[in-house]
């Protein structure tokens, strides 16, 4: 069962706040005097699964396709291109709920879906 999934970006702040128009919720931790500060998503929220943001620090996780269940495809990425995410597939209705894809400020891809 996945319980952990991290990204790295190169601003942590920029994209706390694009995620958390997802729906996340976010705390500020660091692991230790040597971790580096980054956000981790409110457990709870996500049926078991953490979802943190680390400062890219020379790794890249761009290639990572991530995708979120949302009350509402068309509103949330209207927010998000708001925040300069690039809609790389407009909202259009399948078999599994209405769907889009966006790109994050990083180049991650995340897929919105909202249930039929």
């Amino acid at each position: 069962m996945l319980n952990l999934v991290v990204i790295r970006v190169a601003n942590i702040d920029r994209s706390r706040a694009f995620y958390e128009a997802i729906g996340l919720s976010f705390e500020r931790h660091q692991h230790g005097s040597k971790g580096l500060p980054h956000f981790a998503s409110v457990e709870e929220e996500n049926q078991g699964v953490v979802f943190e943001i680390y400062p890219s620090a020379g790794k890249e996780t761009v290639d990572v396709r991530l995708g979120f269940s949302v009350p509402d495809v068309d509103e949330t990425l209207g927010v998000l291109t708001s925040q300069g995410g690039t809609v790389l597939s407009s909202a259009k209705d399948s078999p599994w709920g209405r769907r889009a894809v966006i790109k994050d400020l990083d180049g991650h891809k995340v897929e919105l879906c909202q249930s039929a």
